[in-house]
Formats: C-alpha cells, sequence, structure tokens
C-alpha cells in the first residue's frame, strides 16, 4: 500500500489534489481511497488530506501516520506544525516552493521535489490555488501514478465542477509542474514544532457549553482567544500601504473583515501583520491605489 499525506492550507485545493491522485490511481487500475481531515473551515487555516493507493482493497479507515510521500502545499508550515513527523526514511516529499530541494529545510533528510507551484498558478490559473501544480510534482517525483493518468483525472474531476476551460487550464498547470519540479535531497536542520495541545478528559470538560477564558498547558481556551492564533503567515500576497497616497478615506479600516488595519490619530493606516490572511480587499477597494498587494510575507 503507498500512503501520501498532504498538507495545506484552506483554499489551496489540498482535498481536491488528493481526491484527484487516487481517481488518476484508479484509471491505472488500483484501488485508492481520498479523504480530508481540517476543523473549522476557514481560508488559509492548516488543513490535512490523505490517499491510499493498493492494488488489493483499502479498508484501513484511519488518518496517514507514517506516510510513503508528504506533500506540502506551503512551505511556510513546517514553521508552525510538525509536518514531517512519521515520514518514512525512504519516503519522498513534495514541497511548493521556489528554493531547489537542497536548500529547503524540512528537518529530516528525505528525496524532495520542489516546484514553485504558486507562481504557476498564478500564471496559468491568475490564482494561488496549487494543487494541480503539485499533482504534476508529484508525478515526476514518484512512478506509481503516471503523468498522463493525472492529467485524465484533472480533466475529468475539473472539467465535470468547472468547465472545459478551467480543466484545460489546470491540465497546463500540471504540465508546467511536472517540467520545472527539481528533485535533491532537503536539509535537516530546523526543530520540529511541537505544539501545546488541550487534551482534556472528562473531568476538565465544562458544564453544558459555556467554555470561560481560560489557559492549559499554554493554549488559551474560551472567548477571546483568537489573538493568540498569528496567522501572517497565511497569507501569500502581502499588503504595501503607500502613506504618500493615502487620502485617508477610511475604506479599508472600515472593510478589512480581519481588523488588521488600525486608524492612527492623523486618521493614517497601520497594519497589523501578525494577523493578516492578505484577503487583498483593501487594495482592491482603495480609490486612490494606496494599498498594493506584493508577492510573498512582508512587513513594511
Amino acid at each position: 500500500m503507498y500512503e501520501v499525506r498532504f498538507h495545506g492550507r484552506g483554499g489551496q485545493g489540498a482535498v481536491m489534489a488528493a481526491q484527484t491522485l487516487a481517481e488518476a490511481a484508479v484509471l491505472e487500475g488500483y484501488h485508492a481511497q481520498a479523504f480530508p481531515y481540517f476543523g473549522a473551515e476557514r481560508r488559509g487555516a492548516p488543513v490535512k488530506a490523505f490517499a491510499r493507493i493498493d492494488k488489493g482493497r483499502i479498508t484501513l479507515k484511519s488518518q496517514i501516520y507514517n506516510p510513503d510521500m508528504l506533500v506540502l502545499l506551503d512551505e511556510t508550515l513546517p514553521e508552525i506544525e510538525p509536518v514531517a513527523e512519521g515520514l518514512k526514511a525512504e519516503g519522498v516529499a513534495v514541497v511548493n516552493t521556489a528554493l531547489a530541494p537542497e536548500e529547503f529545510d524540512l528537518g529530516i533528510s528525505v528525496v524532495t521535489t520542489t516546484v514553485d507551484a504558486t507562481t504557476i498558478a498564478l500564471e496559468k490559473l491568475k490564482a494561488p490555488i496549487v494543487n494541480t501544480s503539485i499533482l504534476g510534482a508529484m508525478a515526476k517525483a514518484q512512478d506509481f501514478v503516471s503523468l498522463d493518468s493525472i492529467v485524465k483525472a484533472i480533466q475529468d474531476k475539473f472539467g465535470e465542477r468547472l468547465g472545459a476551460r478551467a480543466a484545460n487550464l489546470n491540465s497546463e498547470a500540471a504540465r508546467a509542474a511536472y517540467q520545472s519540479a527539481r528533485t535533491g535531497r532537503c536539509k535537516a536542520e530546523r526543530p520540529f514544532i511541537q505544539k501545546a495541545q488541550w487534551l482534556p478528559d472528562w473531568n476538565e470538560l465544562p458544564i453544558g457549553v459555556a467554555l470561560p477564558t481560560t489557559q492549559v498547558n499554554g493554549v488559551v481556551l474560551g472567548p477571546g482567544s483568537a489573538w493568540q492564533n498569528m496567522v501572517g503567515t497565511w497569507r501569500t500576497s502581502s499588503p504595501h500601504y503607500d502613506i504618500e497616497k493615502c487620502i485617508r478615506c477610511l475604506r479599508c479600516w472600515w472593510s478589512c473583515p480581519e481588523g488588521t488595519i488600525k486608524r492612527q490619530e492623523d486618521d493614517h493606516m497601520k497594519f497589523d501583520y501578525r494577523y493578516c490572511k492578505g484577503c487583498g480587499i483593501c487594495a482592491q477597494i482603495c480609490p486612490v491605489s494606496a494599498i498594493e498587494m506584493v508577492r510573498g510575507v512582508k512587513t513594511w
């Protein structure tokens, strides 16, 4: 049995990638299953998806803890989650990054295929939805499912949901990623991130539905706990604010869905990049183009 674990962020298409891989495997005569794991659905939040492929019937239904292949749709995830945990020593990793395999630090040394899937997706799809690009790189990294089968699965799955044009564009993204993907061995210098968790027994569970504000093992629980989640690494692009152009109309301040834009005493703006997810609404709504979305996680 070959097991693949996808790590991505909400909106990048990790679940569709797992489903498309499973469909491609079925086209080649394998049995396959694909399923997601995520908490509250929120764009940019870390998500996981899984795919199993075997010559015989698959009866195992658990999450995948020791994958043969690890797929990262976002290169910043190792900074906040132990994504490489459990990856087999002889396994492979596929990473969405502009870095060469030898430059990327996964925390363990394994054969790694890297591809700048975000750039390919922006060029082909005009959106940072990297699932089909990463599927092309996966075909380069392994040989149990061919690129032709992956493209056929993309045509079937995306064509049915989004139409023929979208299917063709996503197929082009997969082929482009296959051509540009590079394989080497990653670095193993990064320490594994160990996230603080609250795993209560029945004595610790609150009565009824009211969860009071408290802190357990460094994890803030209850109302107002969102401040602890620094979601700034979720963004693909960052807002660059030009104070000289700003006419202080306050539209960006009023429209920011995360409340990351702070109004100063002189009605100029200040951005809290720790929580900005890079949605781009502020840039779209600014009447004088004083805000520009710039690729990357940056602060000014």
